[in-house]
């Protein structure tokens, strides 16, 4: 499903990063950088992702000299179970709220439902955010850190950080063009080690879906950019996109996951996961670059693996979820 905007833009963005991310090659796109700690002053690893949080949407109004009553509607959501983080946020604005969750493709979600909103005139001003703990996820779906317990090559590191995005019926330099709503796609993946198996498949199919809707090529984009399959998913993707839908991803393709840290250099195994990944190298990276027309076409397409620890010990499989979102320079 394409919904089609004419009226919805990019107003800013804020993005707070963690230590690895503040080492990694896009530090200098981030407006606020922690750089050795991950308890941000607080006393649990979970309090310290509300603060990220907090801290994102606190200063993305302070930046733009808003008030918490021109908000229309805050959207968020993360990992923590119940979205523990976007509601504890959340209590400490005044402003209507959704709480949502899909996984490491949350933000997509946010923006494909706030866009609507105003779009159809039921808000002129939207703020979706979202966040990730890498000590709160590895000790939420994994094992404590403090284990020690080995991993797989094709692991991924979850991210730290906290992104918001302000959407807006007024006009500016970046506007959300399109979005595609995807599908749940499970291939039968089990391994808990390997996210970028079982997001690759709906990352294609939403890829799939967008081009054939809006009856555009690849090459329509200056830039397509997954949310973090890594290093391994982004060759599963390329395989996939080739031999089922015989759609030949270019070098203009790329992926968060392996953008936002130095791969040769830190220790991150298969590239970066979490929710903020793709929305700290989107909403950081790519928005800036776009705003001094670096790129004037840009495809994100969030991956999320809808991961159940519950479920994995019943030996259940995995489902993945992708969304695409379509940026353009309104100056293009």
């Amino acid at each position: 499903m394409t919904i089609k905007y004419n009226n919805v833009y990019i107003m800013d963005t804020y993005t707070v990063c963690g230590p690895y991310e503040n080492d990694g090659p896009l530090s200098n796109y981030f407006d606020k950088k922690y750089e050795k700690e991950l308890y941000f002053g607080e006393k649990s690893w979970e309090k310290a992702e509300v603060h990220l949080l907090k801290e994102a949407n606190t200063n993305i109004l302070k930046k733009n000299k808003i008030k918490e009553e021109d908000i229309d509607l805050l959207i968020s959501g993360d990992l923590q179970n119940q979205i523990s983080a976007s509601d504890y946020m959340a209590r400490d604005f005044n402003i209507p709220f959704i709480g949502i969750f899909e996984a490491c493709s949350t933000i997509s979600e946010g923006i494909i439902l706030g866009s609507t909103f105003i779009e159809g005139k039921k808000a002129k001003k939207v703020i979706a955010c979202t966040s990730s703990h890498n000590m709160v996820a590895e000790k939420q779906f994994r094992n404590p850190t403090e284990y020690g317990a080995p991993k797989k090559k094709t692991a991924t590191f979850t991210s730290t950080g906290a992104a918001s995005i302000l959407l807006t019926n007024k006009k500016s330099k970046v506007k959300i063009e399109s979005t595609t709503i995807g599908k749940v796609v499970d291939m039968g993946v089990t391994d808990v080690n390997h996210m970028g198996a079982v997001m690759a498949p709906a990352a294609g199919d939403v890829i799939y879906n967008h081009l054939k809707d809006t009856n555009r090529d690849p090459s329509y984009y200056d830039l397509i950019l997954t949310g973090d399959l890594g290093i391994y998913g982004k060759n599963i993707l390329r395989d996939y996109m080739l031999t089922k839908y015989n759609i030949e991803l270019g070098n203009n393709y790329n992926d968060c996951g392996t953008l936002l840290y130095d791969l040769d250099k830190q220790p991150v195994l298969a590239g970066a996961s979490g929710p903020v990944c793709s929305a700290l190298v989107g909403f950081g990276y790519i928005y800036k670059e776009m705003l001094k027309g670096k790129y004037k076409k840009v495809l994100l397409v969030p991956t999320g693996a809808l991961f159940s620890p519950t479920f994995t010990f019943q030996k259940e499989t995995i489902p993945g979820i992708a969304n695409a979102i379509s940026l353009e320079d309104v100056e293009k």
